[in-house]
């Protein structure tokens, strides 16, 4: 009897059965949808109602303000707000894929409210084309529209995420406004691009942006796209129904209807029929079928799903669609199928009947079919005593069977609970099993936050071992935005409460919407609760907390988050207090010091002047003197008087003011003196070769130069040593060669550095004759024994080298003259002589 009764309900079309059950009564009141534009969300989603102000309608005890109030699937009232665009006429709304609702109004804006009837800034405009034109008809897809103008232009927005605006090609043969219109989605096209059937005088022509054919001869006053665009369902002027491909060459239904008048609306219910509504009746057309009338006497709304055709009425919403085949195989009058015997099975075993053994004997080697087909028609059920009935014969069945697959039936529980729940009059999502799948659950779960139903969302995504994150966030924004009345503190324990029961969520965005709503001190509060110093602190900075977005930083041990506080406070606080605040943090004051010495100098002088660190301070001045040195424009005009000198000089000052940098404070005033003497030199000589080289190349160069006079006065000045002064100006005179001033000068007196200087510059400019008058004065044997060895006098060199008694020396020369088969022989009698051992 069960299968009777359910079977009683269903239309059989052709070979298929189509039910049409009732999920709610509907609870608004006074709601008359002929008085009313309406638009509603697929995928069980929310109704938006608004009065339609092109029709003449009486207010019975209404308000003269129109009101925008949106509904859910079962009538009861999620929210309004008043419609506050009275003077533009509304032209159009439908839902997006996201759940915003998209109004245009005649002057081509375009409003968006959320599903609490709040708007979404900013508006949009189709352009000031539309604004001049107006906008005449309007036809939404999934999350697009396309607007078509008084004077016959199109314009279309592809994709509401970004609202961008682009015209299509204009039919300029025609004049008169299409009697039809219809969108193929970019994602059916071949191009990616919308492409738009309109019906005209002609028959029916396809436009894109890049222009426009002719693809149907037929005159058409109605047109539906089918929902994976293949097929497009034409009422022509006629009254036939035409179903065509989209080249529009085999018609797959041409029916002809009881009324040339064309319908109010045209949907598809699914893929294996399409719908046509007149005022009272709703015919149903089929391939190779007769068509089926159903009868109302209210108006109805059709709103298409991916399985089926919702039918929204004044007082109920009913889902027409194919009876799945599981159901079918079940409960169809007379059925001996697998699974319709193990559904009847469980009816003889609750009753304690042997007929239940005789069943399960006959479908034992179908079982797991049966089995599969119970748990499939049970999903498709919305009658929750159904679904476990169904369940119950498959688990009932799945005892018998040791191959089939032991979560399948939990699984299915576990999902139809979920379905159950959302499909709560209160909730009002009258979700089917097919449009879950396609919908998934995180997109469910995201609706329900959005609709404020925390709590089920909460306990949905727990149930499904899903990430509770996204629910406890915006649970804890939507609450901080509603209760601006509790005190902070208070409202701090609250949210503490429920944010930690997740872990490692962000307190820092919670933190961020509760600044966004103006409640600093509460997003200074959460804030501290963040673990993760990457986002806490670009929030305390936001806040205006630099003084605790700095110690955490500095206790991350983050360079780049230090930098990023640095950089920011630096900005927006006074130097002095930038400094006062850093001086104490020794990790971001040495930072910011290593950034300053490279990029920002008189910055970094100002700090260490403010923390008397002078002698740092003298040190950048120094560093700034030599690279100014490096600038070619900075030998130009005088340093005596100069910026470089004027830096030595600042950098002596600050140097002498402390004890413990004497020696700094004497080099720079040595450097500087150095600087004014190389410069006189470079004006006096006209050469510039002076500035910048040491005291000992000034020297030399001078007296290369033959100002001797300059070289003392530079000797004098920098209290050169007399060694020093002779070992330069020996190697200078030698270096110009000039032989008689080196020999005058070797005997002005006794020389402090003695003669070995003299002949290792005359043997360096190889000038061996000068160096002979210096070679006889060389008080050391060895040294001279030497000299003469580099100058190739072997005989001297031996006797001087016998003279010092030193084999190892004898055998070192011996090597010197290994060519000299004689002088060899010299150094091996002297060797023999002095009884030293053989030299190899």
């Amino acid at each position: 009897m069960a299968n009777v009764s359910v079977a009683a309900e269903w239309q059989l079309v052709y070979n298929r059965y189509y039910r049409k059950p009732e999920h709610y009564q509907m609870r608004w009141k006074h709601i008359d949808l002929s008085r009313n534009k309406v638009a509603c969300a697929p995928f069980g989603g929310p109704i938006a109602v608004i009065r339609d102000d092109s029709k003449i309608v009486q207010l019975y005890a209404e308000s003269a303000l129109r009101k925008l109030r949106i509904f859910n699937s079962a009538g009861v009232l999620i929210s309004e707000t008043v419609w506050k665009h009275p003077r533009e006429r509304l032209i159009g709304m439908s839902w997006s894929d996201d759940q915003t609702l998209v109004c245009i109004v005649r002057d081509g804006t375009v409003y968006r409210y959320n599903i609490h009837a709040e708007v979404i800034e900013p508006n949009v405009s189709m352009g000031t084309e539309c604004f001049e034109d107006n906008v005449a008809e309007c036809v939404f897809w999934g999350n697009g529209v396309v607007c078509v103008t008084d004077t016959n232009r199109y314009f279309c927005i592809a994709d509401f995420k970004t609202m961008t605006v682009c015209e299509l090609a204009r039919p300029e043969e025609v004049k008169e406004l299409p009697h039809c219109v219809a969108v193929i989605e970019p994602k059916y096209t071949l191009t990616g691009n919308v492409e738009v059937l309109i019906g005209v005088d002609t028959g029916i022509l396809m436009l894109d942006e890049d222009g426009v054919q002719k693809v149907d001869d037929n005159l058409v006053q109605k047109m539906a796209v089918s929902p994976n665009g293949s097929f497009v369902a034409c009422f022509t002027h006629d009254g036939r129904l035409v179903v065509n491909n989209m080249d529009f060459s085999n018609p797959v239904i041409d029916q002809t209807c009881e009324s040339a008048l064309p319908p109010e609306q045209l949907a598809w219910c699914g893929m294996d029929s399409i719908l046509l509504y007149w005022d009272d009746m709703l015919l149903m057309v089929a391939p190779q079928a007769e068509p089926v009338r159903y009868f109302y006497d209210e108006p109805v709304v059709l709103i298409p799903e991916c399985d089926g055709v919702r039918i929204l009425s004044n007082t109920s919403m009913e889902f027409l669609q194919r009876v799945p085949s599981s159901t079918e195989y079940i409960f169809t009058i007379g059925s001996t199928s697998p699974a319709a015997l193990l559904y009847d099975a469980l009816d003889h075993f609750d009753r304690r009947s042997a007929k239940a053994d005789e069943n399960l004997r006959l479908i034992r080697s179908s079982l797991p079919e049966a089995v599969e087909a119970c748990i499939d028609a049970a999903s498709h059920e919305f009658d929750i005593s159904r679904q476990r009935t169904l369940l119950r014969a498959a688990s009932y069945g799945q005892a018998f069977c040791s191959n089939f697959q032991r979560d399948r039936i939990q699984e299915m529980s576990k999902t139809l609970r979920v379905l159950n729940a959302v499909r709560d009059p209160e909730i009002g999502i009258p979700l089917s099993i097919q449009q879950y799948k396609v919908l998934t659950a995180p997109v469910l779960i995201g609706r329900l936050i959005n609709a404020h139903h925390h709590l089920l969302a909460l306990r949905i995504s727990e149930y499904l071992g899903m990430s509770q994150e996204v629910v406890i966030m915006h649970w804890a924004c939507s609450k901080i935005t509603a209760s601006l009345a509790i005190p902070d503190a208070t409202l701090l324990e609250i949210l503490l409460d429920k944010l930690k029961l997740c872990k490692g969520i962000s307190y820092a965005a919670v933190a961020a919407h509760a600044d966004k709503s103006g409640r600093r001190k509460l997003a200074a509060m959460l804030v501290e609760h963040e673990p993760r110093s990457s986002k806490q602190v670009p929030l305390l900075l936001s806040i205006g907390e630099e003084d605790t977005a700095l110690v955490k930083a500095t206790e991350s041990g983050d360079t780049d988050l230090i930098y990023l506080v640095l950089f920011h406070i630096w900005q927006k606080r006074p130097a002095l207090e930038f400094f006062g605040m850093i001086q104490a943090k020794p990790l971001a004051c040495d930072l910011f010091t290593t950034y300053a010495r490279c990029y920002k100098h008189e910055f970094l002088k100002d700090f260490f002047l403010s923390t008397g660190q002078l002698q740092e301070v003298a040190f950048l001045l120094w560093k700034e003197s030599w690279e100014l040195g490096k600038n070619p424009m900075a030998s130009k005009g005088s340093p005596l008087h100069g910026p470089r000198i004027k830096l030595i000089d600042k950098a002596q000052n600050l140097f002498s003011e402390t004890k413990e940098h004497t020696f700094e404070s004497k080099a720079a005033e040595e450097h500087a003196k150095l600087l004014r003497i190389q410069h006189e030199l470079e004006v006096s000589t006209k050469q510039a070769i002076f500035v910048d080289s040491s005291i000992s190349d000034t020297i030399r160069t001078c007296i290369v130069l033959g100002n001797h006079r300059a070289a003392g006065r530079v000797k004098t000045e920098f209290k050169v040593s007399e060694k020093r002064w002779y070992w330069l100006k020996v190697f200078a005179l030698a270096t110009i060669r000039d032989w008689d001033a080196l020999e005058k000068f070797s005997k002005e007196k006794r020389p402090p550095i003695g003669y070995r200087p003299f002949v290792e510059a005359c043997i360096d400019a190889d000038e061996k004759g000068e160096a002979l008058k210096y070679i006889p004065k060389l008080a050391d044997p060895r040294e001279k024994a030497e000299a003469y060895a580099r100058i190739g006098m072997a005989k001297e060199a031996a006797d001087a080298a016998s003279q010092a008694k030193d084999g190892e020396l004898l055998g070192r020369l011996k090597l010197t003259f290994a060519q000299n088969a004689a002088a060899s022989s010299i150094f091996d009698t002297l060797r023999d002589r002095l009884s030293f051992p053989s030299v190899s």
